[in-house]
């Protein structure tokens, strides 16, 4: 009674009062449907794996600082600095990677290399691109189902390859044979040639699993050392680890259960042509509508059919695309076929624009797939020789992944 008194007294304040609970109701935000979102976990986590994937996602996000073990010498702040909503990078967050041209080996690694640090602490000068190396821009990837790329089986890529073309459809294909550092863990079914392994990740699957590429990234992007790698990319002196396992390890388990891209408007009519045309032109050579995973320890990913339009092989991608880079045993000319799945919410985490191709260079997927040569050529011509309105449904398509 008191307060309903006031309010008769000073109509005002009554006015204000019911201002104020119009605007809380008006500033609703509608949340987005999961299909438009690349975050989230894979269906079927447990109690307690759902506890890891919420640390793990706190720990991407943590920004880190001089006081806890930033550079001096780094590319980004923070997981996310390149990787926003989870998604792809810009053109800001672009890393240089320098000094290998052939299978000898990188010869630029005690130069800084294989990864450019182009920023500093005050106090500090940013690393340049020493004398003589190659180099090449990679933009940073999107996250979201990595976990199942990991548990591809070895012999599913190896029955995927045609190093000799051997059935004349100009595409090839092989994997990237790496080695592999010591705290990395094999299974009993893995295949290796010459002591090397299988690489899946990064522009030319460099990476063995998502523990080496998780360590790679804190100790080249941000110059976090870990009980994994202990080397201070700066000094090259062994040091204390900067981050603790138990968080490595949470992020590896946030990459692994981020669930797939899921795909839009797959019922309608433009779509479902696209889709025929993509494989019509040969397209699904290279960007595989299906793979399935093999046993997985986090039950949620062992055993799964997933759709993440790539074969994980290395491709000749012609001599426009080549630019006397590499990694593993892959060509300068050779790239990973990187997944379709998310493309349509690529804008999302890039600026409201498109920077595609392993570069960036690319502003709209018709541009992309123009870029495509070597054993692309054949598709490439079949897309520019297709009428307007197939290929307004092709790419209406691939949007919708």
């Amino acid at each position: 009674m008191h307060y309903l008194n006031i309010f008769l007294r000073k109509p005002f304040l009554l006015l204000i009062f019911c201002f104020a609970l119009l605007s809380c109701d008006a500033s609703y935000v509608e949340i987005p449907a999961n299909d438009e979102l690349l975050d989230g976990p894979v269906d079927g986590l447990s109690n307690s794996e759902s506890a890891q994937f919420l640390r793990g996602d706190a720990a991407v996000n943590e920004v880190f600082t001089r006081e806890t073990g930033l550079g001096p010498t780094f590319v980004g702040t923070s997981c996310i600095n390149c990787h926003a909503g989870d998604g792809k990078g810009h053109l800001f967050t672009t890393l240089t990677r320098f000094g290998q041209i052939d299978e000898t080996g990188n010869q630029f690694l005690n130069q800084g290399g294989p990864q450019l640090q182009n920023r500093a602490l005050p106090g500090y000068l940013p690393e340049q691109i020493p004398a003589g190396a190659t180099f090449s821009k990679f933009t940073p990837p999107a996250f979201t189902g990595l976990g199942f790329l990991q548990y591809v089986s070895d012999a599913d890529l190896i029955q995927m390859t045609d190093p000799d073309d051997s059935n004349g459809d100009g595409i090839s294909g092989s994997v990237n044979w790496i080695s592999i550092p010591g705290y990395s863990i094999t299974t009993s079914n893995a295949i290796t040639q010459n002591s090397k392994h299988i690489g899946r990740y990064g522009k030319k699957a460099s990476a063995f699993d998502l523990l080496h590429q998780t360590v790679n990234a804190y100790n080249q992007d941000m110059g976090i050392t870990s009980v994994f790698n202990p080397i201070d990319h700066y000094s090259n002196l062994e040091i204390d680890p900067e981050i603790s396992t138990a968080k490595v390890n949470d992020v590896i388990f946030y990459l692994s259960t981020l669930k797939a891209p899921i795909p839009r408007n797959q019922n309608d009519a433009g779509v479902i042509r696209g889709k025929n045309i993509f494989t019509q032109i040969n397209c699904v050579a290279c960007h595989k509508s299906e793979l399935k995973t093999s046993y997985s320890p986090i039950n949620a990913l062992s055993y799964k059919t997933f759709a993440p339009y790539t074969d994980l092989l290395l491709h000749d991608m012609g001599s426009a695309l080549d630019d006397r880079y590499t990694e593993g045993s892959a060509k300068t000319y050779e790239w990973r076929t990187p997944p379709l799945w998310g493309i349509g919410l690529s804008e999302n985490s890039q600026g409201g624009n498109l920077f595609l191709m392993h570069d960036g260079r690319a502003k709209t997927i018709e541009q992309a797939i123009t870029l495509h040569g070597g054993e692309a050529e054949q598709s490439r011509n079949a897309f520019e020789k297709l009428s307007k309105e197939d290929k307004e449904a092709l790419l209406k398509f691939i949007k919708s992944l």
